[in-house]
């Protein structure tokens, strides 16, 4: 759910005192008890209910003769139940300077993926490959994805499923973003073969990656170690089967050019 979702779902006093609130960046609670046409005392319990939420706070200012009084205002979260259009703004300068300088993004987004590559390197230590996928499902959980990884139904591996693009408004304008993130996961893990099963780009509910030990890979071991820790559940080959196959999520991310048969050999990655 969206913040925007978030605010829809408050009752309508409550979005008009935030709106009151943003517009006017901060006001006491007779201030906004005049506004929305209530008593004061019913406005204190308004905002205790907004405080309790986290969308708004309070700070004590004088404000003239007699005790302080309390101030409210939004919090950061308050302020994020506004629409704030940052991929839009994002994917109109991306293509921009992609038709200024042809070549651009594609070095934006190769500095992007070396930059995650040594963080998750540093977190991915760990001699037994299941302990390295559920690292990096991880780390892609934290980066705003809702990301898991749980072992293949047929045992010979892992799914790491996104079920937030977190850059999805820029990667619907820009394939260089969804090719870029399939090849950070086959980068940082090598010993791997990383296949892209459901794309949300194509269509998909979500995206997924299937993982599977390379024959003779340093790192493999036994799927069935990934489910500790990895916070996923339920069975991977129906996440699998509900989005779009393989073949047809990496080739409308490459334009139409992966061969069927192919299962994300490195030298698709480009994008």
């Amino acid at each position: 759910m969206t913040e925007q979702d978030a605010f829809a779902l408050l009752p309508e006093t409550r979005r008009e005192i935030l709106r009151h609130l943003k517009g006017a960046g901060e006001l006491r609670a007779e201030e906004l008890a005049d506004a929305v046409g209530m008593t004061a005392s019913g406005m204190r319990q308004q905002l205790a209910g907004l405080v309790a939420e986290g969308y708004v706070t309070h700070r004590q200012a004088r404000l003239g003769p007699g005790r302080p009084k309390h101030v409210y205002r939004l919090t950061a979260a308050g302020e994020n139940l506004f629409p704030r259009r940052y991929g839009d703004l994002v994917g109109d300068l991306l293509e921009t300077a992609q038709a200024e300088e042809p070549g651009f993004v594609d070095r934006l987004f190769d500095r992007r993926r070396e930059r995650r590559l040594e963080r998750a390197r540093a977190r991915t230590t760990a001699p037994e490959l299941a302990d390295r996928v559920a690292a990096i499902a991880a780390i892609l959980d934290e980066d705003g994805y809702l990301a898991a990884a749980q072992p293949l139904a047929d045992g010979g591996g892992w799914l790491i499923v996104e079920q937030n693009c977190a850059i999805f408004d820029v990667a619907i304008r820009c394939g260089t973003a969804c090719s870029s993130e399939l090849a950070f996961l086959r980068e940082a893990l090598p010993d791997t073969e990383v296949r892209r099963v459901s794309h949300m780009v194509a269509g998909a509910p979500h995206c997924a990656y299937e993982i599977r030990p390379v024959v003779g890979g340093s790192g493999a071991s036994g799927a069935s170690g990934a489910s500790g820790g990895s916070g996923g559940s339920g069975g991977s080959r129906g996440l699998a089967e509900s989005g779009k196959s393989a073949e047809s999520a990496e080739s409308a991310e490459s334009g139409g050019s992966a061969e069927p048969g192919e299962s994300g050999a490195p030298g698709e990655a480009g994008g």
